[in-house]
């Protein structure tokens, strides 16, 4: 990213592990939000040590925590069914950012020829209690040997975007689809919390989307954008955390108001809190 393009945009506090500050810069060209300053990779790691990183936890502790996993088990078979949709039927599957393995085991249960990828050993160890062996990146991988190749709020994380891109481009088959989910950051909820937007969650999301700024970052590779789907219930989780940061405490009645408010807003400017975008090689 051309630095001389990037205009700031809004400071943000990681409230997860470190409590310092990070300001968000727009790239106007890609309509897209950039967290400086970037951690490196050595001290990248750092930033997801945390109890309350639940993508890489089983935990039940809370309501909240079990509430979340209610909503991912629905959440995964829609995924498995969407993907079963675009392939008509089933093949080989590969999921960058697999966490602990939950929808490669649902999608293997349906018939995929699953394969993982997922940095954090944590999270590799408890997959591979279920069966699924997780690589730690995608350099030993095939090229060209994927029908659908997924990355389910994983795209943000990445340090370099153009590189993780051409990656895609070489992991899937010609005609296959790569589908990504992104948090936006022109949905009603974002605009409503601003600072506390769940969905910044710096400096682990590196990178902040708009559909302009997915579209345009993957036609560079010649991949092009198919359909877009919303992800409904993303508004409710970030405005529950949103409230946590804003407010001291998760207010279930206004996150919940607000998460819905945020999908009523959206079916008229098609903005949701997440979407899904299918791409195809």
């Amino acid at each position: 990213m051309n630095k001389k393009k990037l205009d700031f945009y809004i400071e943000c506090e990681d409230f997860t592990v470190s409590g310092e500050k990070f300001k968000l810069y727009k790239d106007k060209d890609l309509d897209m939000l950039v967290t400086l300053p970037k951690p490196n990779g050595e001290n990248l790691g750092k930033y997801y040590e945390s109890d309350d990183y639940i993508s890489h936890t089983d935990s039940k502790r809370s309501f909240f925590e079990r509430l979340y996993h209610i909503v991912k088990k629905y959440s995964l078979n829609r995924k498995v069914k969407l993907i079963s949709n675009l392939n008509e039927g089933f093949g080989n599957l590969l999921d960058i950012g697999g966490g602990t393995g939950d929808f490669l085991v649902q999608a293997k249960l349906k018939g995929w020829q699953v394969k993982g990828v997922e940095p954090n050993g944590q999270a590799r160890e408890i997959a591979q209690k279920k069966n699924i062996i997780l690589d730690r990146d995608t350099s030993n991988l095939p090229s060209h040997n994927y029908d659908v190749v997924t990355m389910w709020h994983v795209l943000e994380h990445v340090p370099d975007l153009e590189i993780q891109i051409k990656e895609l481009k070489r992991l899937v088959k010609p005609g296959g689809y790569i589908v990504i989910a992104v948090p936006n950051f022109r949905s009603f909820d974002a605009s409503y919390y601003r600072s506390f937007w769940a969905a910044y969650d710096v400096p682990r999301h590196l990178w902040h989307f708009s559909k302009t700024s997915i579209e345009m970052l993957f036609a560079k590779e010649n991949i092009n954008l198919s359909k877009i789907v919303p992800l409904f219930f993303d508004s409710f989780y970030v405005a529950l955390l949103s409230e946590k940061y804003k407010n001291g405490t998760m207010n279930y009645f206004r996150a919940f108001w607000i998460g819905f408010l945020s999908n009523v807003k959206a079916k008229g400017s098609k903005q949701y809190s997440s979407h899904i975008y299918i791409l195809k090689n």
